[in-house]
């Protein structure tokens, strides 16, 4: 299916693609392209530098144990967040809108654009410092200067905006089920093997019971895992709302978004993990895995794969900018909005940009979690209630589970902010969901889908 480039006169929902389900027509991806696209996407250089910052911080054991449960619990709220797309039919946006009033749900909607923005100029900041890298180790070449740094940056922007030109659906069922994700499946074997190979050579039981400085609790380390899965929390419907319709449709959303992307998160942290254990101190990633036997190629591998995350943050953000003003085609806007991250990375210092990408980001925890509680478990309205225009419950439940993410954080950092923010806000909003009182008591996703 080619992303349609019309100009839509007007701006009503009905003429909106991002506000209104979308066509059973239109909804192809069965569950291998579900676990495919979230496999890849969960894959990434910067899960691995997270899982290479634990060690050090909680120790082995405790790594471990946040990897799998942060893992797990993450991307099953993801895959909730799924099976709530694909059931509704709707976008990222659409739920926004559902949840919060159509007036009010523009706020979190340009929150996401501004932070989406942000992560894909800084995945294109991390391509080109991993082809700098590349360019150096391998081949002695000097890309660190002016020219490799605009050289490099316009390389990847340019593949990017080549990928966008085309379709989202024949991107994903077309290249990163069938070609994308055997290789990036080779590269990581390859490079844990290679790892784990040196792992057994220094000694395994040295490695297992390294312990930590007691810098991080170990459920400050959950919170740190879970906050990876969750990130992705306000793309994940853009998504799945191709998945297939029906129960079965919605089943393979879920099922195949959990395994795929809890796999692939367990996976890179854990690489991360062997790699700081075996690497000379002050050894960087990068220059790591290029060390390792055959890394030039498995690096290669992965820096490509990075790509489907700009891909990613771009597509969505686009979806959502089309919510805001239909009269550009989401094909349109996604092609604007990357070349605002090429000219972002190019002048903008990324690095030091991101603790506030990450603030941004924590927005999104409470934000989503009153959406589950409203729409997670099936909560009922009227159809006067989802043309609200702001629902003032949904917003102060938001702004307080804000209240709670932050003040966690400060007072009690050794059991996370994450989960008690979203915890807090599922609740608040399931208790205070409206009732049914249309007539038969359909559920607002079944109004949706009518």
């Amino acid at each position: 299916m080619a992303l349609p480039d019309n100009n839509i006169q007007g701006g009503t929902t009905a003429d909106n693609e991002a506000l209104m389900p979308l066509a059973d027509s239109a909804r192809v991806f069965h569950w291998h392209d579900h676990l495919s696209l979230w496999f890849s996407l969960g894959v990434g250089l910067l899960v691995m530098q997270v899982g290479a910052y634990l060690v050090p911080a909680v120790g082995t054991r405790d790594a471990v144990i946040a990897i799998v449960l942060g893992s797990v619990v993450g991307a099953g709220l993801l895959a909730w967040t799924a099976r709530v797309g694909c059931e509704s039919g709707l976008a990222s946006a659409g739920l926004m809108h559902r949840t919060y009033g159509s007036a009010f749900a523009r706020l979190p909607v340009i929150l996401n654009i501004v932070q989406l923005v942000g992560w894909t100029t800084f995945e294109l900041v991390i391509m080109r410092e991993g082809t700098q890298a590349i360019g150096q180790q391998a081949f002695g070449l000097e890309l660190g200067g002016g020219l490799g740094f605009v050289l490099t940056t316009l390389l990847w922007g340019a593949v990017l905006l080549a990928l966008l030109a085309g379709s989202m659906v024949k991107l994903v069922r077309r290249f990163v089920s069938r070609f994308g994700l055997p290789l990036v499946v080779l590269s990581l074997l390859w490079l844990t093997w290679q790892f784990a190979a040196q792992l057994n050579a220094q000694g395994f039981s040295a490695f297992w019971s390294r312990q930590g400085d007691g810098s991080m609790g170990l459920f400050s380390a959950l919170d740190l895992v879970i906050a990876m899965p969750v990130s992705w929390l306000p793309l994940v419907a853009d998504y799945a709302r191709h998945g297939q319709s029906g129960a079965r449709g919605a089943r393979a959303a879920l099922s195949g978004t959990w395994l795929g992307y809890a796999l692939a998160n367990i996976w890179c942290y854990a690489l991360g993990v062997m790699v700081v254990s075996v690497a000379q101190p002050g050894t960087s990633l990068v220059t790591a895995l290029l060390l390792a036997q055959g890394g030039l190629v498995a690096l290669g591998l992965i820096l490509i794969d990075e790509l489907d995350n700009a891909y990613g943050d771009v597509y969505s953000s686009s979806v959502s900018a089309h919510s805001l003003q239909p009269r550009w085609s989401v094909r349109r806007w996604g092609l604007v909005i990357a070349l605002v991250s090429i000219a972002f990375a190019l002048v903008l210092p990324m690095h030091s940009l991101e603790p506030f990408l990450l603030l941004l980001s924590s927005v999104f925890v409470p934000l989503y979690g009153v959406i589950l509680g409203r729409l997670g478990l099936g909560a009922r309205w009227t159809q006067q209630q989802g043309e609200r225009r702001i629902d003032w419950s949904a917003a102060i439940i938001w702004v307080a589970g804000i209240v709670v993410f932050h003040t966690c954080g400060k007072l009690a950092p050794q059991w996370g902010a994450a989960l008690p923010a979203l915890v807090a806000t599922f609740v608040l909003a399931w208790l205070t969901r409206p009732s049914a009182s249309t007539a038969g008591g359909a559920s607002a996703l079944a109004q949706n889908r009518g």
